[in-house]
């Protein structure tokens, strides 16, 4: 399918404003007061807001932003992975969508802000997620959920990390995950696939973009071949929870998620696998109010309840 019509306009008004990125010179402080954004006026209203912090790994301080739909006691826990390439984003990026899930799932929604490269290189950023995880399924009363329809979800490098909390949650016996839903999931640490190739250039994210988000994110070469890095090379992919996965047909990381969702399938996962025609990476959270984003939203909020 050719691109959808909003998303070539999109496209257009994104090549018109934004200029040419000179990655030799791109610092990643620089990337993300670029990006910084008033929040909304009227943002989609829930239940309740809070914002708390907690202790993370190494007496870290890990912030979370928590939505409640109700307070029956009962709802979906979904703990949320923000995406970035693992050096930008942050709980306002995505406060749209998790309020969006929050209210279509009816769940209790969990938005961690984790350690951002290169200041906190990998393992950081997971080793956070594992922690809020954690804390969210033994507070899971505290927060009016219920810790057996917990569900850990993320859009791109969030993805990733929710695919690789889900592996550490097996491998270490809990939490207890009910459900994996990964968002055009970053899951192999390698920009070389065939969808890299047709996908990398043109449709907002780009092969060189990703190239050099990994290049923040590792400190050595050789930890792309670890499974915290690239959950698609966990030698054992069996006995994880439900997953849905989501790519766009015009997206770099299409190969990640549909080879993620294959290889979830032959290990015996339950997999719901979707691709969205004529949409490209990070559509769903896009500000624009597309149809196809509307139609994803309800989707993953079915997967979240089925869950």
């Amino acid at each position: 399918m050719s691109l959808h019509p909003e998303v070539e306009a999109i496209l257009a008004a994104m090549s018109e404003a934004m200029p040419a990125v000179d990655f030799e010179q791109l610092n990643a402080a620089a990337l993300r007061a670029s990006m910084d954004m008033p929040a909304p006026e009227n943002p989609e209203p829930v239940f309740s807001v809070e914002n708390r912090s907690i202790e993370g790994p190494a007496g870290t301080v890990l912030p979370l932003r928590i939505y409640r739909s109700s307070d029956d006691g009962d709802s979906p826990l979904v703990v949320f992975f923000h995406g970035g390439g693992f050096v930008i984003g942050n709980l306002e990026t995505h406060d749209g969508l998790c309020r969006s899930l929050c209210n279509e799932a009816g769940a209790t929604v969990v938005a961690v802000d984790y350690r951002l490269a290169p200041e906190h290189k990998y393992p950081a950023a997971p080793l956070d997620c594992y922690a809020a995880t954690c804390w969210a399924a033994e507070q899971a009363s505290e927060l009016g959920a219920n810790a057996d329809k917990l569900i850990v979800a993320g859009d791109s490098a969030g993805g990733c990390l929710a695919a690789v909390v889900s592996q550490m949650a097996r491998d270490k016996s809990g939490p207890e995950i009910a459900g994996q839903l990964l968002i055009y999931p970053v899951t192999d640490g390698v920009t070389d696939t065939a969808s890299y190739k047709r996908n990398g250039e043109g449709y907002f994210l780009t092969s060189g973009m990703m190239q050099w988000f990994l290049e923040q994110y590792i400190e050595d070469a050789e930890q792309i071949n670890e499974s915290m890095a690239s959950p698609l090379r966990h030698k054992k992919l069996a006995d994880l929870p439900k997953a849905m996965i989501l790519t766009a047909e015009y997206d770099p990381l299409l190969d990640d998620g549909a080879s993620y969702a294959k290889a979830l399938t032959e290990a015996g996962v339950d997999t719901d696998y979707r691709c969205y025609d004529g949409m490209i990476h990070g559509f769903v959270s896009f500000p624009f109010g597309l149809t196809t984003a509307k139609d994803a939203i309800s989707d993953m909020a079915g997967f979240i309840r089925s869950v």
